[in-house]
C-alpha cells in the first residue's frame, strides 16, 4: 500500500476525531440528554470552545474532499512519489494540529497551519496534473 492510501487511511480515522471531539464539547455543554433526545427544542449556544471544535470539524470536512480526490487520483495515475507522499504527511500532521491549536484560540498559527495542509493537498494536484 502506498504512503498517499496511508495518509488517506488515518485522515479518515482524524475526521473521526474532528467530528467526535466536537461533539464531545456539546455534549459536555448541552448534556447527555440532548446528545441522545431527538433535539426537537431550542438549542442553548455553544461556549467558545464547543464552537471552535464545530467550526474546526467544518473546516476539517471541507478539506478532507480535495485530499481524499487528490490521493486518489495520485494513486490510480501512478504517479506517486516523494513529492506526494510528502504532501499527504504534510496534510495529515498539519490537520492532527490544526484542531487544538484551533480549540485553544490561536489565530495566526491556526492560519498557518491550514495553509500548510492546503499546501499538502496542491503538492499532489501538481503530480497529478504536470
Amino acid at each position: 500500500m502506498t504512503i498517499e492510501l496511508q495518509m488517506l487511511g488515518w485522515a479518515i480515522v482524524l475526521g473521526f476525531m474532528y467530528v467526535f471531539v466536537a461533539i464531545g464539547f456539546a455534549t459536555w455543554q448541552r448534556g447527555l440528554k440532548w446528545n441522545t433526545g431527538n433535539r426537537d427544542d431550542a438549542e442553548q449556544p455553544l461556549g467558545k470552545h464547543a464552537q471552535r471544535a464545530h467550526r474546526a470539524s467544518r473546516n476539517f470536512l471541507e478539506t478532507f474532499p480535495f485530499f481524499a480526490a487528490a490521493t486518489l487520483a495520485v494513486v490510480v495515475a501512478d504517479r506517486t512519489g516523494t513529492q506526494t507522499a510528502l504532501g499527504a504527511e504534510i496534510y495529515l500532521v498539519a490537520r492532527v494540529l490544526y484542531l487544538p491549536i484551533y480549540i485553544a484560540g490561536i489565530p495566526y498559527l491556526r492560519t498557518l497551519v491550514y495553509i500548510a495542509s492546503i499546501w499538502g493537498i496542491l503538492q499532489m494536484l501538481e503530480a497529478i496534473l504536470f
